[in-house]
């Protein structure tokens, strides 16, 4: 049986609007239950058991979707560019909202890629440990030195001093000169930046065309064209959650289609490897949680809203904005004296948390990327801490939820420090405790108040966008050094 879930999650993560329109579209009638009615949208249903239905269509949920997509040149590998044409904007309006590409193409490689929601999977592919085989074809211009297998074999130096591990290289057509084009196979199990392309640098050729062949066990669906998809069989879903860790022998057939089209590099994979270029230089990453690292923020708001009706009295529009940054005990009091309310802060506080725990425990999720970047934190030996201005017990809750506490070596909330964020106290506090100087640091955070309070401690912030702070971007973008949409951007495939 599936997991309860919020009637407008259901409906938002389906296509069917954002939470807002669907909680209007509840309000004018337009969605049943059972062949009831339903107006409270914040009600839980069973996707199993209970029959939704939106404007007389029945509407049927699926947790998780999987897509193989023949990503063509021009198209970039993101869900959202104010630019270019994104790999989901080739999909069809139906599909869920909420997918996403499992790593990334550059902008004029074609070739398999996988897109879907399932979180675990992707780390599972993506993760620097899990050594999964990925497969390209390339026309190589220039004169493959005769050691060229060897070379790739062993491992190899970029022109930039980067090490990356060996490759297999199969050579399906040696030119004889510099007037023709050679054809070869190349497997390799990680993504660096340009990675295929820097390794055929260092043996002095340039890849003309690429084409990404497989990803583990899932091969190009050759019957499709360039910007066409389908669904992943039954069959091809089971091998990769089974192994997640495989490697593959693959071939090219004779008749493959081959373009030669050179275009700028992804604007995004640039940002993101700046940021990760940073990233290594740091000794620590301190992170802001709600929003930031889990995508929680419509949870408080939505408290907010049902604690106050308690009382017979309505959210105002601007308390969002008036308690960001506030701790949670600094939040308690303000509630106290707004609204004047005949409870304890110790009794208000504690309402709170009874609230939250439920939905952090099954309601809130990691952003996409966080666990592959809390990953490679780990494995390149990079500290990570915890400045919340939530509540302990909540922070605890969540952390436990996602299996994500064993990353990180210090937790803090603001209640143990004088002043909530913009003040930079929290993030000072967490670099004291883990031996780091706070220019040693890089903060990832997702409002204006935190971002001011990572600058102010002395810390270079990156700003990570939220459906919460979308209207704030542009404050966001001007107080951070860095901003990202997600953390799946930090990371580039070839």
């Amino acid at each position: 049986m599936a997991k309860p879930i919020r009637l407008d999650k259901f409906l938002a993560d389906m296509n069917k609007g954002s939470r807002s329109q669907i909680r209007e579209a509840g309000k004018k009638g337009r969605i049943q239950i059972n062949g009831q009615t339903e107006k409270k949208t914040d009600r839980k249903i069973d996707p199993d058991r209970d029959e939704v239905t939106f404007d007389g269509e029945k509407i049927l949920y699926h947790a998780y979707e999987y897509y193989m997509l023949y990503k063509p040149q021009g198209v970039i590998s993101a869900t959202e560019d104010g630019r270019h044409k994104t790999v989901i904007d080739l999909l069809s309006g139906e599909n869920r909202r909420d997918l996403f590409p499992v790593g990334r193409l550059d902008i004029d490689t074609e070739g398999l890629l996988l897109l879907t929601n399932d979180g675990d999977l992707t780390h599972r592919l993506l993760a620097p440990g899990k050594h999964v085989d990925k497969q390209y074809y390339a026309k190589i211009s220039g004169v493959l030195p005769a050691n060229a297998k060897e070379q790739m074999a062993k491992g190899m130096t970029l022109e930039d001093g980067t090490e990356v591990k060996p490759g297999r290289l199969e050579i399906l057509h040696l030119a004889q000169d510099s007037s023709s084009l050679s054809e070869v196979l190349l497997t390799i199990q990680e993504g660096k930046f340009h990675q295929v392309k820097r390794m055929f640098e260092v043996l002095g050729c340039r890849v003309e065309y690429l084409k990404r062949l497989s990803m583990g066990s899932l091969k190009l669906d050759e019957t499709l064209t360039p910007g066409e998809y389908r669904r992943l069989t039954a069959e091809e879903i089971s091998a990769l959650q089974q192994h997640g860790i495989a490697t593959t022998e693959n071939t090219i057939t004779a008749d493959t289609t081959i373009t030669n089209t050179i275009t700028e590099n992804s604007e995004t994979n640039l940002n993101g490897q700046r940021i990760m270029e940073k990233v290594n230089t740091k000794k620590a990453v301190l992170f802001d949680l709600d929003g930031t690292l889990v995508d929680s923020m419509w949870m408080w708001h939505q408290i907010d809203i049902e604690y106050l009706s308690g009382f017979g009295l309505e959210c105002p529009p601007d308390l969002e904005k008036v308690i960001e940054g506030m701790s949670f005990s600094e939040t308690a009091v303000y509630f106290k004296e707004r609204f004047q309310l005949p409870k304890s802060l110790d009794e208000i506080k504690q309402a709170w948390v009874e609230m939250s725990l439920e939905k952090y425990r099954s309601q809130v999720p990691l952003k996409k990327g966080a666990r592959r970047f809390l990953e490679y934190l780990k494995e390149h030996g990079i500290l990570a801490g915890i400045a919340t201005s939530n509540g302990q017990a909540m922070v605890e809750a969540v952390l436990e939820s996602l299996e994500i506490r064993p990353y990180f070596q210090v937790v803090a909330t603001a209640c143990e420090v004088a002043n909530g964020k913009p003040a930079p106290d929290i993030y000072l506090e967490v670099a004291k405790r883990l031996g780091v100087e706070p220019a040693s640091c890089m903060v990832f955070e997702d409002v204006p108040a935190g971002i001011q309070a990572g600058k102010s401690a002395g810390m270079e912030v990156c700003a990570v966008e939220d459906d919460f702070s979308v209207k704030m971007r542009a404050e966001k973008e001007q107080l951070a050094d860095y901003f990202i949409e997600d953390y799946e951007e930090l990371f580039t495939e070839i």
